[in-house]
C-alpha cells in the first residue's frame, strides 16, 4: 500500500518483541499495525530458544497446546563438557510453569504462529516488505512514522508508534535517544552440520582451552555456534577453511567426519555480538522495546524471552491508555521503569560470564578444567534448579493481565 494510513499503535518490527505486543494490543482490542521490513521471517541469527516464561505467557492466552504442536525439540537441563569433564548447568523441569523446559524451535515457525493469531483479529494489520525509516512529530510529540513499502513510501499516523525493530533500530537512532555501549569480548561464528539418529539429543556446550562450542539440537541437524574473540573471525579465516574444520572435528562428542558439512566459508556466517542499552526507552508518543532498547549477549539465550516479556508489560500497562487515545509520559516511563532492572541484571550477568568465562578460556593455552565452584555447583540440585529459573524465567517474568486478555 502507499498512501497515509492511520492506526492507534504502530510497531516498527515484526521480530519476537514487534509480534508479541501487536497480538496483544489486537485481542484487547486496539487498532495495531505491525511493519516488518522483509517479505518474510527466514532469517539468520534469529534466537530459537524459546523459554518456560514465553511459553508461560502462550499457556496463559490459551495457544500453548497449539504452539507446542509445531516441530520442537524439549531441553528440560543444560550441561557442557569443560575440559573433558561433563558438568550439569541448569535445570527447568521444576519451574511452576505449564511447559517447564526450553522448546526449541525455527524462530519463524514462532513468529508465523504469532502472525496467523493476530491475523484472526480485524483490528490487526501486518505489513510486510514496509520497511520504517524515520518518525513523524508535531509539538515534541512522535506522531507517527515514515516507511517504504513494495509499492512505494507510506505515512503512519499513530497514538503510539514502538520500535521494535531490533539493535540496528533506525526509529531509535531518529529519537535521538542515547545508546550506551556496554561492550562484548566475543563474536559468534554461525554454521549448521548434519545430525545422524545416533546422536545425542543434548544442547550442549563443548569448552576447551583456546575454544568455545555450543551445539544446539534442532531435529535433524545441529546448529553450531562456535565462539571467538571480539573482531576474531578475520584471524580464523586467514588461517584456512581446513584448519576452522579441523578445530571443530576436535570437539564434536559424534563422528568427526561431521564437519566436513562446512565446504566453504560461505557455510560459516559472523554475528557480531552486541550488548548495550537506552539510558530513557521512551519520549513522548513513541517508546522502544526488545532489542531496540537492549541488545543483549547470546549468553543464555534469553534475548528472545526478554523481548517478550517486554511486549507483554508494555501490553499490560498501555492497553487501557490506548483505548483512551493516546499513553501519557507517564505510562511509557511505566514501562521501562517495570523492564529496566530486570534487564539489567541479566546483561550484568552476562557481561560477567563474557569477561570473566569466556574470554580468558579463549586466551588460555594451558590444559582446562571445570572451575571448583562449578564442579561443586553443578553437584547440588538447588544450584542448578537456581540457574535454571535465572535462565527459564529471569528475574521478572511477565504474564497477561487477566482483566485485560481474557
Amino acid at each position: 500500500m502507499t498512501g497515509t494510513l492511520r492506526t492507534g499503535c504502530c510497531i516498527a518490527g515484526g521480530g519476537p518483541a514487534g509480534m508479541m505486543l501487536g497480538l496483544l494490543l489486537a485481542r484487547a482490542g486496539i487498532d495495531v499495525t505491525v511493519l516488518e521490513k522483509h517479505a518474510d521471517f527466514l532469517r539468520d541469527f534469529r534466537g530459537d530458544t524459546i523459554h518456560p516464561s514465553t511459553m508461560e505467557v502462550m499457556a496463559r492466552l490459551g495457544l500453548l497446546e497449539a504452539f507446542l504442536a509445531l516441530p520442537h525439540q524439549k531441553v528440560p537441563r543444560l550441561g557442557g563438557l569443560i575440559g573433558g569433564q561433563w558438568v550439569e548447568l541448569a535445570e527447568f523441569s521444576h519451574l511452576p510453569v505449564a511447559a517447564p523446559f526450553v522448546a526449541m524451535m525455527p524462530q519463524w515457525d514462532f513468529l508465523d504462529f504469532l502472525a496467523a493469531e493476530a491475523g484472526k483479529h480485524p483490528n490487526f494489520r501486518l505489513l510486510m516488505q514496509t520497511r520504517a525509516r524515520t518518525l513523524l512529530t508535531a509539538d515534541g510529540r512522535v506522531t507517527g512514522l515514515l516507511a517504504e513499502g513494495p509499492d512505494g513510501p507510506v505515512r503512519v499516523e499513530a497514538g503510539l508508534t514502538v520500535a521494535a525493530d531490533g539493535r540496528g533500530s533506525e526509529l531509535r537512532e531518529a529519537s535521538g535517544l542515547p545508546l550506551a555501549d556496554l561492550g562484548s569480548p566475543i563474536d559468534v561464528l554461525w554454521f549448521r552440520l548434519p545430525r545422524a539418529t545416533a546422536d545425542t539429543d543434548r544442547t550442549q556446550a563443548r569448552i576447551e582451552a583456546g575454544r568455545i562450542m555450543i551445539l544446539l539440537y534442532r531435529g535433524d541437524y545441529w546448529q553450531c555456534a562456535f565462539v571467538v574473540p571480539k573482531d576474531g573471525f578475520a584471524a580464523v579465516r586467514a588461517a584456512g577453511i581446513d584448519s576452522f574444520r579441523a578445530t571443530v572435528r576436535a570437539l564434536l562428542p559424534f563422528g568427526a567426519d561431521r564437519a566436513s558439512a562446512i565446504e566453504s566459508w560461505e557455510d560459516v556466517k559472523l554475528l557480531s555480538v552486541q550488548v548495550n542499552r537506552l539510558a530513557r526507552w521512551w519520549r513522548p508518543g513513541f517508546l522502544c522495546i526488545g532489542d531496540a532498547a537492549h541488545a543483549m549477549s547470546p549468553v543464555g539465550g534469553v534475548g528472545v524471552n526478554l523481548a517478550v516479556a517486554d511486549a507483554v508489560a508494555a501490553a499490560n500497562i498501555l492497553a487501557r491508555p490506548l483505548r483512551e487515545g493516546v499513553p501519557g509520559d507517564a505510562a511509557l516511563a511505566a514501562v521501562q521503569a517495570r523492564r529496566e532492572r530486570p534487564t539489567r541484571l541479566i546483561q550484568r550477568f552476562q557481561i560477567i560470564a563474557q569477561n570473566r568465562i569466556l574470554k580468558p578460556t579463549l586466551a588460555r593455552q594451558s590444559a582446562l578444567k571445570p572451575p571448583l565452584p562449578l564442579r561443586i555447583a553443578s553437584r547440588i540440585p538447588l544450584a542448578r534448579r537456581a540457574l535454571g529459573r535465572l535462565i527459564g524465567l529471569g528475574p521478572r517474568p511477565e504474564v497477561p493481565d487477566p482483566s485485560i486478555f481474557g
